[in-house]
């Protein structure tokens, strides 16, 4: 039997205000009770069901079989809601490289862009070196607090950010070859 289907139910000549008016207070019930266990708010999931009520059209629940109906729907919609939340990821959800879910061919290729990084910042000219590594560092500092580490002013910062960074810019494409026209490499 398939649990999702719902049977068919015959049609009721009643307005849909009195069907509201009777079904509401146990679908907030099943709803309340089924929610937590479905990770969904409760008004989400009153909400789908009346959805799913009122997408059957003219039809409603005949009275002997609308508490039924009532609390399979409801079920219906809690199992899609936790099968909805098992298979959706949120945005930056994705695994780190090296991570319980990462690759070791992920880490090793992380390892790797993160030495040539490495390298590059350590061959730049002047304060370049130390104002790089301070805005890659893992502390996450501030321009204040970096400014106080460099003894630079603060305002000079974003300045001298902007030429270590085309500096390193220049050096990377320098090392590795852009691609030409349609993907070719030169």
């Amino acid at each position: 039997m398939d649990l999702l289907k719902e049977p068919d139910l015959p049609e009721t000549g009643r307005p849909e205000s009195e069907l509201l008016r009777e079904l509401g207070p146990l679908l907030s019930a099943e709803a309340a009770a089924e929610a937590p266990a479905a990770g969904v708010e409760a008004a989400d999931l009153e909400q789908a069901v009346w959805v799913r009520l009122l997408e059957r059209g003219p039809r409603a629940p005949d009275p002997g079989g609308r508490a039924r109906w009532l609390r399979r729907a409801v079920r219906a919609e809690a199992r899609l809601a936790r099968r909805r939340a098992r298979r959706e990821v949120p945005y930056g959800a994705a695994p780190t490289p090296g991570g319980p879910a990462g690759e070791p061919e992920d880490a090793l290729l992380h390892g790797e862009e993160n030495r040539a990084l490495r390298s590059a910042v350590a061959r730049l000219p002047g304060r370049c070196p130390q104002l790089i590594g301070a805005l890659l560092s893992p502390r996450d500092l501030t321009y204040r607090e970096i400014a106080g580490e460099l003894g630079i002013s603060q305002g000079s910062l974003g300045p001298v950010r902007s030429r270590c960074l085309g500096c390193l810019r220049r050096m990377l494409a320098a090392e590795v070859a852009a691609p030409g026209p349609w993907g070719k490499e030169r």
